[in-house]
């Protein structure tokens, strides 16, 4: 049976070999084993921390909340914020400069749009979202070191990332990290984008929406979406 302390192991497992083949190793690995050979690497690592964290879950026995939301943040806060966050997952997928080799730094030179121009890291602010929403919810010990690694990873992978691509795309990370913001909606407020220009887009409402639905349904916020209507 599964321990909190597997679960405090596994999620360090699984943030740590993020950063360390994201960064420190990747150069080296890629070098040996080539694009493809690392991807293949780094997925399987992810795949065996990842499932070493749900077995870790899954299998602990059953401990006490150190604190449970009140009813109107289940039933409205909590829906908003996660729908904000499957937008802004859904539509990191659209255009992403921060993926690997986005046309040699072209997708960094085009104006900010969509989810893009609320911030440069939608991917990982979703998770960034996602990981406090559900740390407010409920202080279970499983809740509180899931949370916090993941926020942890999306957090320091953010600030890691801007580093790593303005050194390999050089002005034109640069010139996108002077266009956008870090910070949701900060370039927005800063008047550095219009904001027609945060308009998500069919692709990223639609799947978006489609996640929000989804995944409320699964668990404790499906009280709060269906509140809602």
């Amino acid at each position: 049976m599964g321990t909190l302390t597997s679960l405090i192991l596994a999620t360090m497992a699984f943030v740590g070999t993020h950063f360390l083949l994201s960064h420190p190793l990747r150069p080296a690995l890629v070098a040996r084993f080539g694009p493809r050979g690392f991807m293949g690497l780094y997925s399987l690592v992810a795949l065996v921390t990842f499932g070493w964290m749900v077995w870790a879950a899954i299998t602990m026995p059953w401990m006490p909340a150190a604190w449970i939301a009140p009813a109107w943040f289940f039933e409205w806060a909590a829906p908003a914020l996660m729908l904000l966050a499957s937008i802004l997952l859904a539509g990191s997928f659209i255009g992403n400069p921060a993926f690997p080799d986005p046309g040699k730094g072209i997708a960094a030179v085009r104006p900010a749009t969509g989810v893009f121009a609320i911030t440069r890291h939608p991917m990982n602010w979703a998770f960034m979202i996602w990981a406090p929403t559900h740390l407010a919810l409920s202080g279970t010990p499983l809740n509180i070191v899931i949370a916090t690694g993941i926020f942890t990873l999306a957090l320091l992978g953010s600030i890691l990332q801007d580093g790593k691509k303005a050194a390999l795309l050089g002005d034109a990370w640069r010139g996108w990290q002077a266009r956008t913001s870090f910070v949701p909606f900060g370039a927005l407020i800063a008047g550095k984008i219009p904001w027609s220009a945060a308009r998500p887009g069919w692709i990223a409402l639609i799947g978006g929406i489609g996640l929000w639905i989804a995944a409320s349904w699964l668990h404790a916020m499906q009280v709060g979406v269906w509140a809602w209507f």
